[in-house]
């Protein structure tokens, strides 16, 4: 069975990619995990966890992260499909390439903002480190005001 990791931010580009994704896993008969990846632990980034508020200020924010995640997998599961949710911390590109490595991924799909180049250059991107690293095929979806 094909694994197809969807990877969505809850950008303009989300629906994009999961519709992508679910056509993909569709055609190849695959299941599909549903990937969004939080911002990384703060003592990741060497800063203190900070006081119990923020912690908690987090934890919800992460709940509500997977709760939209999970949102897609079942609106994929309603259609049919195999479908799996996931949410992750983490550094975002090696978070990505580490779990669809876990997975054994056949084809990521992720989406492209739009920035344009002298951005990518200057600040990177995401879906720019997941094409660098990728041992696995990668289907990048427009940012639709690029389509």
């Amino acid at each position: 069975m094909q694994v197809i990791l969807a990877c969505v931010d809850f950008s303009d580009v989300e629906r994009r990619v999961v519709d992508a994704a679910m056509s993909l896993a569709r055609a190849l008969g695959g299941a599909l995990h549903v990937l969004h990846v939080g911002e990384p632990d703060p003592t990741f980034v060497g800063y203190a966890s900070g006081p119990q508020t923020v912690r908690d200020q987090v934890a919800s924010t992460l709940r509500e992260q997977h709760r939209r995640v999970e949102a897609i997998a079942s609106e994929a599961t309603r259609q049919g499909l195999d479908a799996h949710p996931h949410t992750l911390r983490g550094p975002y590109v090696a978070t990505i390439l580490d779990e669809a490595a876990r997975l054994h991924a056949d084809v990521i799909v992720i989406g492209s903002h739009g920035h344009g180049r002298l951005h990518g250059i200057l600040a990177g991107s995401v879906t720019s480190g997941v094409l660098r690293g990728a041992k696995v095929p990668v289907l990048v979806v427009p940012h639709p005001a690029q389509a």
